[in-house]
């Protein structure tokens, strides 16, 4: 059976090694962002990225996750930083597909520009046979409208798609309406940067209106329950009215046992049933979710489809190539890995204390 994590973040991969937690506990989503998750990915250096990409891809694997479709942001470190993580996945036998999440947040246009830059040169250049490029945009609320605009012409130019983060809090919505209109998604749509198959992750804050919205577009959306909970950003409730969700970590281990089981507790806790929770009757949600990324990689993969997969208790083979037997890592040294790792993780803890 696969297991693909539909969204995630592969930089966050040393986080469980220790991360400090920020001087000032944050109030709100953007604070969580400011104070945490931005100051994480502006430290990242080249060393730092590929050791968190090969201890996130080795543990996953371990968790028995079959594919990675990851958004990746590392504004000190863009030119090169897809190669570093298409290296590690394919390295250790793990499909992926990847992106780098354009913004504006730091530097402005030309920063967006250096990002969708970098999808282009990677999807132009990468051959590696378990790993595929997409073009990425961070969120409506980080890019301008030239930025999406030129995002949805690179993606339609390259033959693929946009991943992108969306709705995931209010402040996504407050400020799509500042800009007058009435969601972000819609905001998008109107910049076309969202072709046909392109992926949203989160979609907390949607109506009825905006998922019918995503289902005539063809779009897909990636629930993230454990985020959305550590997040404190809500609960996407409504995800049951869209024809093509996935399940995705955003970030946290990449456990999708985990991750179902947090969905079903979440729903259970607001007393959702038939339909829009954790049952339909015809089983869970969140367990079709989890299958439908199946899915979802095999699109980006094109006709020849995902690579093939087996996989039983404690044993992984993909492509056929066995990457985890009698519950260990064969395909990569894991206490070299996770050594490495540590080592990176304090360089990293110390570069984000100096940031303010």
């Amino acid at each position: 059976m696969s297991s693909v994590n539909a969204h995630t973040h592969l930089y966050s991969g040393l986080v469980p090694l220790g991360m400090p937690a920020p001087e000032h506990s944050p109030e709100n989503f953007l604070q969580i962002l400011e104070r945490v998750w931005w100051r994480l990915d502006r430290a990242l250096d080249e060393d730092s990225l590929a050791a968190s990409a090969r201890f996130y891809v080795a543990s996953a694997l371990l968790h028995g996750t079959t594919g990675l479709i990851d958004h990746h942001e590392s504004p000190e470190f863009i030119e090169g930083s897809l190669d570093v993580i298409a290296d590690a996945c394919q390295d250790l036998g793990m499909p992926a597909v990847l992106c780098y999440g354009a913004s504006e947040r730091n530097g402005g246009e030309d920063e967006a520009r250096r990002g969708l830059d970098e999808c282009r040169r990677f999807i132009e250049s990468n051959r590696r046979p378990l790993v595929r490029g997409v073009v990425g945009l961070h969120a409506s609320f980080t890019v301008g409208d030239a930025t999406m605009v030129a995002a949805g012409k690179l993606a339609r130019e390259l033959g693929t798609v946009v991943h992108v983060h969306l709705a995931e809090d209010g402040a996504d919505v407050e400020h799509a309406r500042a800009a007058g209109h009435a969601h972000p998604l819609q905001r998008l749509l109107a910049s076309q940067a969202l072709p046909e198959g392109s992926i949203l992750a989160h979609g907390v804050h949607m109506s009825e209106v905006e998922l019918a919205a995503c289902n005539d577009a063809g779009l897909w959306l990636v629930n993230n329950p454990r985020s959305n909970e550590g997040n404190r950003v809500g609960w996407a409730g409504l995800l049951h009215l869209a024809e093509r969700v996935a399940l995705g970590t955003d970030g946290w281990e990449s456990c999708m046992v985990d991750e179902v089981a947090a969905g079903q507790r979440l729903a259970a806790e607001r007393g959702e049933g038939e339909g829009d929770g954790e049952s339909d009757g015809e089983g869970c949600v969140f367990a079709r979710r989890l299958e439908r990324g199946a899915e979802l990689l095999g699109e980006r993969f094109g006709p020849e489809g995902a690579p093939h997969t087996e996989a039983s208790a404690g044993q992984l083979v993909i492509a056929g190539r066995t990457l985890v037997e009698h519950g260990r890592l064969v395909s990569g040294d894991m206490d070299s890995i996770r050594a490495r790792a540590e080592l990176a993780a304090a360089a990293l803890w110390q570069r984000m204390a100096e940031i303010h």
